[in-house]
């Protein structure tokens, strides 16, 4: 039996999808993020060079990965937006901010906590900080756009062609510690290169991330049916008026 998925791109009908998804998704992130905590903080050795003070890589690096992804696929579902004015984008574009900008926030700051005994600093103007941190005002910049139009449409469009135009970010923040000498050590996953640590540590930091997505699809699906409720409640009170 094939699905017709067009037919949720309608707010109307994906309203109820969503519904049914978020439970499973936040039932999922509990079990994956205790599990990923408990891999990480009691069963993964010790560091022979940073001691226990790396351990703050399990939580530190999934969010790192997140605060790119997100942007990217809020980027993503901007120029959807744009491209075939669907609201349902606009909206999933604008339920992703606030998720991406707290995994962006919980990267400096767990970065930061893990760079004072480290680099003897809380913070240093790295090439990879810093446009981690131009990435946090991105997000911020994204919805207090939003929220300083009053027209809807208006605000939509605006704030996609700065999400858009920022994606250009994430590269950078991706290739910083290749394209420059920084601080910040290399990627300790990679695509194309064998793991640089323990496969108990990878384990657990994978385990943290998937944990971690669902928990975000979760969040935003949330936050998709709230504001397909107050948009739906305006609407309705403007028929009226």
């Amino acid at each position: 039996m094939s699905i017709n998925w067009f037919k949720y791109a309608s707010p109307k009908t994906f309203y109820p999808l969503a519904g049914k998804i978020i439970p499973w998704c936040a039932a999922g992130a509990a079990v994956l993020i205790a599990y990923g905590l408990y891999l990480g903080l009691l069963v993964a050795p010790t560091d022979f060079q940073q001691g226990e003070g790396y351990r703050i890589i399990f939580v530190h690096v999934p969010v790192a990965w997140f605060s790119m992804f997100l942007y990217l696929l809020m980027a993503l579902y901007a120029g959807m937006g744009l491209v075939f004015n669907a609201k349902l984008s606009y909206m999933m574009a604008s339920a992703t901010a606030p998720t991406g900008a707290m995994f962006t926030f919980l990267a400096l700051v767990t970065g930061s906590l893990w760079g004072k005994p480290m680099w003897g600093a809380w913070w240093v103007w790295d090439a990879r900080l810093t446009s981690e941190l131009i990435l946090l005002f991105l997000y911020i910049g994204y919805f207090s756009l939003q929220s300083a139009i009053d027209d809807k449409n208006r605000a939509d469009k605006a704030s996609a062609v700065l999400a858009i135009v920022g994606a250009i970010n994430v590269p950078i923040i991706y290739f910083s510690v290749k394209w420059w000498n920084t601080l910040h050590q290399g990627s300790s996953v990679s695509l194309t290169k064998a793991p640089a640590m323990a496969a108990i540590m990878l384990q657990g930091m994978l385990v943290m991330a998937i944990g971690f997505w669902l928990y975000s699809i979760a969040v935003i699906l949330m936050r998709v049916r709230s504001e397909i409720t107050e948009r739906e409640n305006k609407l309705m009170q403007f028929r009226q008026a």
